[in-house]
């Protein structure tokens, strides 16, 4: 896959892109943000194994965001099953020398126009961390709607924290264009 915005690429992940994936990623900013699976301590062997994984699923679902030529964060969608197989999360993280630029916002839009128009699914969404008051803005400037506040609901770096489910329909989406 390779879809080009004003601010950045979104495409496969390659082996070339373990450095720098390693290198972006091993950031205690980011991680605190991030589920418990991706590693608090990002490595090279860490930065290969998730590049081999995504590229030999099918479909695949998780791309490298490029910018410079360089890959510098990855965004994903992740399809639901049984009665939920019309939704999918969505993911995504991006090398802090980025953040503050309107990226992510770019980013979700793209990504939604492909999800929308190349697969069978009608809402996409996201469960931002409480703290995560950036991923929150970057979500509404995309067009995501807050649904919801699940109060106190996960448990990261010694600390409870609600989280935020904000989502995006298709036909919302359809309407914005």
């Amino acid at each position: 896959m390779f879809l080009k915005n004003e601010k950045c690429t979104i495409r496969n992940w390659r082996e070339s892109d373990a450095e720098a994936l390693a290198r972006y990623a091993n950031n205690e900013k980011i991680e605190m943000h991030l589920r418990d699976g991706f590693p608090s301590t990002y490595t090279l062997e860490d930065a290969q194994l998730l590049i081999n994984t995504v590229s030999s699923s099918d479909p695949v679902t998780i791309f490298a965001i490029e910018i410079n030529e360089e890959a510098v964060g990855s965004i994903g969608f992740f399809p639901k099953e049984n009665i939920y197989r019309y939704n999918a999360e969505i993911g995504y993280w991006l090398a802090e020398p980025y953040w503050g630029q309107g990226i992510i916002p770019s980013v979700l839009e793209t990504m939604c126009e492909y999800i929308f128009e190349t697969t069978k699914l009608t809402r996409i969404y996201a469960e931002v961390f409480g703290k995560n008051k950036a991923s929150a803005r970057a979500l509404e400037k995309a067009g995501f709607t807050k649904e919801a506040i699940l109060v106190q609901n996960i448990y990261k770096n010694h600390e409870v924290d609600d989280t935020q489910i904000y989502s995006m329909r298709k036909s919302d989406f359809l309407n914005r264009l």
